[in-house]
């Protein structure tokens, strides 16, 4: 019998969790078009919920997120606003468990607000925590989008030239593994590696894990807890986003001296070559073929993917994928050649 249903059978079969011996934090930053859409999925499904503490940490939004949780705040009497100074998310998380954790707190659960949740989503992390004895939790996500730019991030970032095959990225199969995206924390472990570093603006996930595996601690991977994810909806949101992730990855590797896995090396590979074969051209030709390989592949993902979801937004795959790869890499090898400090 493997991991993923002695899990199932330990989770029926686990005491009865007390709701207040979870902490459920969101760290929000200018998210007025999901934030009630997140929080009305995390309450529905058990009547439980509404004795689970569930922290939004906003970090300054300058939109209407304040604004909407103050009104959900009398229609959930368990949800509290905290304001999180420092902004970034692995500072809104060590805030909570800091300032409103308590002493009956055993497990904490981390919601994003750019995802919309399945029935029970809190309670079943807590219980897998429970039930699995790990130091973490993480889930697959499964990301979806409302507009054309938005379903093709969504449809190719779950596939090995968007994500690299990242286990956490539409990953079906249960079991430990050495990183994922985070859902839940046994509290014990969290304060006993010191929580998040805050100095991480991004794969600060990844940094917490690798900590935790230096501390003995276990990550496990519920392929049955899976959460709804909106990706960003623009060129220039992506390539933010993937520029930091590429920083961060770059920090990550320097502070615990990391080797890249070849799913990461690869787009600082296409930058490389295709830089390289653009400067080249100039004096040798053939050198173009290099970011035309790369190119050619790009363009026929997009074709692919519009065939595949039979819409003309799959035509948007390859710019998407081409946009991630070069980000990030580009976010890498800047903090890679910076050679400051972790």
């Amino acid at each position: 019998m493997g991991a993923h249903a002695m899990a199932q059978i330990d989770r029926n079969d686990a005491p009865e969790l007390a709701p207040d011996s979870i902490l459920a934090v969101i760290p929000t930053l200018n998210e007025e078009r999901h934030i009630e859409t997140c929080i009305r999925s995390l309450m529905a499904g058990d009547a439980q919920l509404g004795d689970v503490p569930l922290v939004v940490a906003d970090g300054g939004s300058s939109d209407n997120t304040v604004e909407i949780v103050e009104r959900l705040k009398s229609e959930f009497p368990n949800l509290r606003l905290i304001h999180n100074p420092k902004q970034l998310q692995a500072a809104a998380l060590n805030l909570a468990v800091s300032n409103t954790s308590t002493p009956g707190t055993r497990y904490v659960v981390r919601c994003d607000a750019h995802s919309i949740y399945p029935a029970g989503f809190i309670l079943s992390v807590a219980r897998t925590l429970q039930s699995t004895g790990a130091a973490s939790v993480v889930i697959p996500m499964d990301a979806v989008g409302d507009t054309c730019f938005e379903r093709a991030n969504a449809w190719i970032v779950d596939t090995p030239l968007g994500s690299g095959g990242s286990v956490h990225r539409g990953g079906k199969t249960s079991g430990y593994v050495d990183h994922g995206h985070h859902a839940g924390f046994n509290i014990e472990m969290y304060r006993q590696v010191g929580g998040y570093d805050e100095t991480f603006s991004h794969n600060e996930d990844a940094e917490y894990d690798e900590r935790v595996a230096q501390a003995g601690g276990k990550i496990y991977l519920d392929a049955d807890i899976r959460i709804r994810y909106i990706p960003r909806g623009s060129v220039r949101r992506l390539a933010k986003q993937y520029f930091n992730y590429g920083k961060g990855r770059a920090r990550n590797v320097r502070k615990h001296r990391q080797r890249l896995k070849i799913r990461q090396a690869l787009p600082i590979f296409a930058l490389l070559a295709s830089t390289g074969g653009l400067i080249g051209s100039s004096v040798f030709l053939p050198a173009l073929i290099l970011p035309a390989g790369y190119i050619g592949v790009l363009a026929a993902a997009s074709v692919a993917v519009a065939v595949w979801k039979r819409s003309s937004c799959g035509l948007l795959a390859g710019l998407i994928s081409g946009t991630m790869h070069m980000s990030w890499a580009a976010g890498f090898l800047k903090e890679a050649l910076s050679g400051s400090k972790p």
